[in-house]
């Protein structure tokens, strides 16, 4: 249930170049707690677009894991997946990703670009120990976004996996794991009446440093 009295703080706060963080992740880290506290569903769902080396852009939702639980720095967006499915194979071919995230209810967007690459194996392992038995053998009986027979040949493999690992605990496949999004570009948009929306532009200078500018609706 969202919690509406939460909602309606959120929708009084102010977009303006004057008030934001310098750095973005700081402020999208300010936004994402405000989604946690308003009870949304799935706050952490974020729409990850790529385009491998024909240029054909693709878009899917992953979850987004908050990298400093995880070991990693501050700076990132952190995401677990296959590392033989169509994502994984455009981001070895072109690492430059877009990530979108939408909060109907507190209407707010952010649009991230920036560049993906693996995280350390060691990270994967601690994420994919804290993950449920089913999870862990779908990760080894999925072979995803391959066409198959039908869900009964999906059960079969989860059941011949949970066979082989019956009384031990079940290792991560090496083909699935974590990336890291190292973001370039970063744009908050926060809904105004009339359409005429707050947009705020973050991009990042070769010393490091962060420009911000407002955007025209």
């Amino acid at each position: 249930m969202v919690n509406q009295s939460v909602v309606e703080e959120i929708h009084n706060i102010v977009l303006d170049v004057e008030t934001v963080e310098l750095d973005p992740y700081k402020q999208f880290r300010r936004w994402y707690k405000d989604a946690l506290c308003a009870e949304i569903f799935q706050p952490e769902a974020m729409h990850l677009s790529t385009a491998g080396r024909h240029g054909i852009p693709t878009g899917r939702f992953v979850l987004y894991k908050e990298p400093e639980k995880h070991g990693l720095p501050e700076g990132g967006l952190l995401f677990f997946t296959n590392f033989q499915s169509p994502k994984s194979r455009d981001i070895e071919e072109f690492p430059r990703v877009a990530l979108t995230f939408f909060w109907k209810e507190l209407r707010r967007q952010i649009r991230i670009q920036g560049t993906a690459q693996k995280v350390p194996e060691e990270v994967s392992d601690i994420y994919f120990e804290t993950r449920q038995d089913g999870s862990k053998l779908g990760a080894w009986a999925s072979a995803q976004s391959e066409v198959i027979e039908g869900r009964g040949a999906l059960e079969e493999r989860v059941e011949h996996f949970r066979e082989k690992f019956a009384g031990s605990a079940i290792p991560r496949p090496k083909h699935w794991g974590g990336f890291i999004v190292l973001p370039g570009r970063v744009e908050f948009w926060q809904h105004r009446d009339d359409r005429l929306h707050d947009r705020i532009w973050y991009e990042l200078q070769k010393d490091g440093s962060w420009t911000i500018q407002r955007l025209s609706p």
